[in-house]
């Protein structure tokens, strides 16, 4: 019988929450992501206001992006699917607003979102899950809406993680190569801003780092999704 990655996922983030919130916080700093990493996101995030303010945090952890998002003026939602995630999520960010949900099943309306920040969201999503999940953000952004797409890449591997975060549960983490991503998007219907990929710098990261901008082209959306 096939395991299912987001239950598995689901189980991990949930169990491993506490802990989650010791080691990275509730808040981007330079302890955990480069300066350059911050600037990129910032970056974006600024130019992102000329959509419109509506934003979300999608795969939202603890809050982290979606606290920026909010810092810089947007009305801000994140969603992730881990219980134990939402919950201090929302603890930490009680302005905030956070729901627990999957990418590829967004509970909003078509065009409600004029940002999305997916930031190290799409980690724990095999490949063939992937397209899915892009055409439901896409479904939720508005025309000429901007994404972020942050995550370890590779050449498409799988890395094993028995016993992950000691929560007794096996996950399975993904490599995304770069030009995977690339063509997902496009094929869900972006067109892509930039590229930006750099090796492993900090002493958790054992893969290089990519980060993706892409916008909403209705023209060519590939009808994923679409209710």
């Amino acid at each position: 019988r096939r395991v299912d990655p987001l239950r598995r996922s689901q189980r991990v983030d949930g169990a491993s929450a506490g802990r989650y919130i010791e080691l990275v916080g509730s808040a981007l700093s330079d302890e955990v992501e480069t300066s350059a990493d911050l600037e990129l996101l910032t970056r974006f995030v600024r130019a992102a206001r000329a959509t419109g303010d509506r934003a979300l945090d999608a795969g939202c952890g603890t809050g982290r992006a979606g606290r920026l998002l909010a810092d810089h003026g947007f009305d801000t939602v994140g969603v992730d699917i881990a219980n134990g995630m939402v919950e201090i999520a929302d603890r930490e960010h009680p302005d905030l607003n956070f729901i627990v949900a999957q990418l590829d099943r967004l509970p909003f309306a078509r065009s409600r979102f004029s940002t999305v920040v997916c930031w190290y969201s799409i980690i724990t999503t095999p490949p063939d899950e992937i397209i899915r999940a892009f055409g439901e953000l896409h479904r939720v952004l508005i025309d000429g809406g901007v994404i972020l797409v942050a995550f370890q890449a590779g050449e498409g591997e799988s890395v094993k993680r028995p016993n992950a975060y000691g929560t007794e549960v096996d996950l399975t983490l993904f490599r995304h190569s770069i030009g995977f991503i690339i063509d997902a998007l496009h094929r869900s219907g972006f067109d892509i801003d930039s590229v930006t990929e750099r090796p492993p710098e900090r002493e958790h990261e054992d893969s290089p780092q990519a980060f993706i901008t892409a916008t909403t082209t209705p023209e060519r959306s590939c009808g994923l999704n679409q209710r």
